[in-house]
């Protein structure tokens, strides 16, 4: 695994049996609604009823509270990663990858949810920060740079998560830029309605409200 790799799955189990395990802990992770819980805590309206419907920290940044936004981000983003470090430290590298496809898909098809979720990004972001960091830093560079040049939300994320999986693969991390490149196809899919929208001229901006 690459530098940023945090587990110490070559001392642990290391059992096969645990795989599926660590992609149910993963899913279970990433299915909490932290967007949905801070936002009815706080006593906004629904956030599933304004913007995309989204339980995403974008969509929450629409009720007008950026505090809950961030905090939404960064929740979002730590529980890829922490399903990423609990899988790698118990059984190693495999573990830890398909603990973070578990949480990617438990983030956008939530079954507390009825399966509809988030758009993903900030788990995205987690797991590769739990995996290797210098992705994570490449993906919030490029998400950073085409949010100020266009401040689309959605499109920043087409296009960090469109390269993301090439830097992996040229940097050598050919297992992880196989992950990378099958979140990428998912996190497109999840924004299927959000390209339709910037096709059309139609996709809100960041900082407006619902």
């Amino acid at each position: 695994m690459g530098a940023g790799y945090v587990g110490h799955g070559e001392t642990a189990m290391g059992l096969e049996a645990f795989l599926p395990v660590a992609f149910v802990i993963g899913y279970l992770l990433g299915s909490i609604p932290f967007g949905l819980v801070l936002t009815k805590l706080a006593g906004t309206q629904d956030i599933r009823s304004i913007g995309s419907g989204s339980i995403g920290a974008t969509n929450v940044l629409r009720t007008g509270r950026k505090g809950l936004a961030v905090a939404t981000l960064l929740l979002d983003a730590l529980k890829g990663t922490a399903a990423v470090i609990i899988a790698g430290y118990i059984a190693g590298p495999n573990a830890a990858m398909l603990a973070g496809l578990g949480a990617f898909l438990g983030h956008l098809f939530p079954v507390w949810l009825k399966f509809k979720g988030g758009k993903g990004v900030a788990v995205y972001i987690g797991i590769l920060l739990g995996l290797f960091w210098p992705a994570a830093v490449v993906f919030c560079v490029l998400w950073l740079a085409t949010a100020f040049t266009t401040r689309y939300s959605s499109l920043s994320a087409l296009v960090a998560s469109f390269i993301t999986p090439m830097f992996l693969w040229w940097f050598g991390q050919l297992a992880l830029a196989a992950l990378a490149a099958v979140l990428t196809l998912l996190l497109f899919y999840a924004h299927r309605e959000n390209i339709k929208r910037l096709q059309s001229g139609k996709e809100g901006r960041i900082g407006e409200k619902a």
